[in-house]
């Protein structure tokens, strides 16, 4: 064990009555949560209306193509529409770029043969291997809600072995090969023979071109927060334990 993280258990043992239960886990699994965010964290360049380095992008300044974009998010049944945020309200700086996306986004996401308590397993994967705040914060509530049970969570947020946790309660073979395949296609040279042969039998072809879809889809997601420093508001709790040096 090490130095730093001794001193740390010491120290939830003398604390432990007002210590966050989810702290306690994450210590014993050589994590930290992170503080909840506040406005002095955001960096100088990011502003205030989108919390991003850009401004955020208004429908009246677009063209007519801009504007047909916009009110492609903008709309019910999108999760937009009180307005763009976040990654996708940076999109719009290109409009064109942002209106390709909304198909890829709407098959991997909700079309695919995978319901959503799967989806939001593989977003989350995704979200830990690239080790992204933002998203993970995002998508966890939306796991929960989605039925994924918080065992599972676990395994993905503190990187626990597949193998060694395949008894947990709802962690079935399609569950374990969604979680290890995010976890090769995205920290290894390639997916290894027999996590993709086995992800092949479970899902077959169509699922798992659907599976890296959806994992590269994120991916980018990802990429456009870290470009543009995307923040979430002041205030909000980081879920994304971070692991302790």
């Amino acid at each position: 064990m090490s130095r730093k993280l001794f001193s740390l258990l010491l120290l939830i043992t003398f604390t432990a009555p007002i210590m966050p239960l989810t702290s306690l886990i994450a210590a014993e699994a050589g994590f930290l949560m992170p503080s909840s965010l506040s406005a002095t964290d955001f960096p100088n360049d990011i502003h205030r209306d989108s919390l991003a380095r850009l401004p955020q992008v208004q429908r009246e300044n677009l063209d007519t193509a801009g504007r047909a974009a916009f009110d492609t998010y903008v709309s019910p049944g999108t999760g937009y529409g009180s307005g763009l945020r976040g990654p996708i309200g940076v999109w719009m700086n290109s409009p064109e770029l942002a209106q390709a996306m909304f198909d890829v986004r709407q098959r991997v996401r909700y079309e695919s043969n995978r319901d959503q308590r799967l989806t939001e397993l593989a977003i989350i994967s995704t979200a830990r291997e690239i080790n992204n705040q933002y998203e993970y914060t995002a998508h966890e509530p939306l796991a929960i809600a989605a039925g994924l049970e918080q065992d599972i969570i676990d395994i993905v947020r503190f990187r626990r072995s597949v193998e060694e946790n395949r008894a947990i309660a709802g962690f079935g073979e399609i569950e374990q090969i969604i979680v290890k395949f995010a976890r090769e296609v995205i920290s290894e040279d390639k997916v290894s023979s027999e996590t993709f042969a086995r992800a092949i039998d479970i899902l077959g072809e169509e699922g798992v071109m659907d599976l890296t879809g959806l994992i590269g889809y994120y991916s980018f997601v990802a990429i456009t927060l870290k470009a543009f420093d995307v923040h979430r508001p002041a205030g909000s709790d980081l879920l994304l334990p971070v692991r302790i040096e």
